[in-house]
């Protein structure tokens, strides 16, 4: 329906504008928008929003690439190491946790405490020091691993569980934010394109995007990516973080009451 080609353009433009500068693809909350008011079915919800990453991404990264800030190798290593996780995690995704209250369970398992560690990490920041140190070898590959794997079954990439994680070692968010978002973005593009493959050999029922829907979604938030990134330095950080939290927190809390009902 064409209403919902353009509600998903706004929902894609607004989100992306508010979470782009935390580091976030804004994908965790644009797919509870795609389920519960766009009406995408489950499991086809999850790989339309990795597509919203692909198209969306690049706003963002060129504007972080532009000002000089995807300089480095953390970008490089969180990527080498997503990239399996996802794959995994769309093959668990669709022959594993393909019916939508399985799915409604794992939404708010994962907003909930999402939602509850961004606000705690805002009231109570680590302390920031510009020389923190990355994690070592193995435990960035692990987390990254496993970071992969849970955002190729809830189909945001990964970026918006390594971004809190690393600003917990006290790694400032310039340094987070755009290597978060190049790592959603590349994961994304593998995990849209294994859910696509797997639509071939998938039990009857949706599995591949709504490719309409996706690039509408993806469009505005491409547009809203580059906006947020270029606002980034003139956004008060703390009110933006404790917005995501409250949303991600309130989000999680509803589709944990669906259950229960």
């Amino acid at each position: 329906m064409e209403w919902t080609i353009w509600a998903g353009f706004a929902a894609g433009l607004l989100i992306s504008t508010m979470t782009a500068p935390v580091g976030v693809s804004g994908a965790v909350l644009l797919l509870p928008v795609q389920l519960s008011v766009l009406g995408v079915p489950s499991p086809a919800v999850t790989p339309t929003n990795l597509l919203f990453n692909v198209v969306a991404g690049p706003g963002a990264l060129w504007r972080y690439r532009r000002d000089g800030a995807l300089r480095g190798g953390l970008a490089r290593r969180l990527v080498a190491w997503t990239l399996p996780g996802v794959i995994t995690g769309a093959a668990i995704r669709v022959f594993a946790l393909p019916g939508p209250d399985v799915f409604r369970i794992l939404v708010a398992a994962f907003l909930l405490p999402l939602g509850a560690w961004l606000c705690l990490r805002t009231l109570r920041p680590a302390r920031r020091r510009p020389d923190a140190a990355e994690p070592s070898a193995t435990a960035l590959a692990t987390l990254a691993l496993t970071v992969g794997v849970i955002g190729g079954i809830y189909g945001i990439g990964g970026g918006s569980l390594l971004g809190p994680v690393l600003a917990a070692r006290g790694m400032p968010m310039a340094r987070i934010a755009p290597a978060t978002l190049a790592a959603t973005f590349t994961t994304s593009v593998a995990g849209a394109a294994a859910y696509a493959l797997l639509a071939l050999a998938s039990p009857p029922g949706p599995v591949a995007p709504d490719w309409w829907l996706g690039l509408a979604c993806g469009l505005g938030g491409l547009i809203g990516g580059y906006l947020g990134a270029r606002l980034q330095p003139h956004l008060p950080e703390t009110a933006l973080r404790l917005l995501l939290g409250a949303l991600a927190a309130a989000l999680g809390a509803s589709y944990a009451a669906q259950t229960l009902t």
